[in-house]
């Protein structure tokens, strides 16, 4: 069974940084891509960033050139820095993953506010 925990979410003002961790139960190389998603209240869930097994990654437009996704295969952990952090960007942060057999997983999920 894959579990994914998500941490490092809380309470920024606008234009702070927060960096979201996603540890993995086992190695990322299980999986062909992670990513990270968002739900705001009243709206679908929605893609953020997404990164392969071979470290291309893909980012939503509203995010490109704040958000960098990376991940450590080591650790087994993904990352999602965030930097110039707007309100709009409030959201509950999801983790994802495919594996190669194409299953998808979720994580718990943890709330990033940011304030005006």
């Amino acid at each position: 069974q894959v579990q994914l925990v998500e941490s490092g979410g809380g309470l920024v003002q606008a234009g702070g940084s927060l960096r979201l961790s996603c540890a993995a139960s086992g190695s990322l190389l299980n999986f062909n891509t992670m990513g990270w998603y968002r739900q705001a209240p009243g709206k679908p869930r929605e893609l953020v960033a997404t990164i392969t097994s071979g470290s291309s990654t893909n980012y939503a437009d509203s995010v490109k050139g704040r958000f960098t996704i990376s991940r450590d295969n080591a650790k087994n952990t993904v990352y999602l820095q965030m930097t110039s952090l707007k309100p709009d960007d409030t959201a509950v942060y999801y983790c994802n993953a495919i594996t190669w057999a194409v299953r998808s997983y979720w994580g718990q999920g943890t709330q990033v506010t940011v304030s005006a």
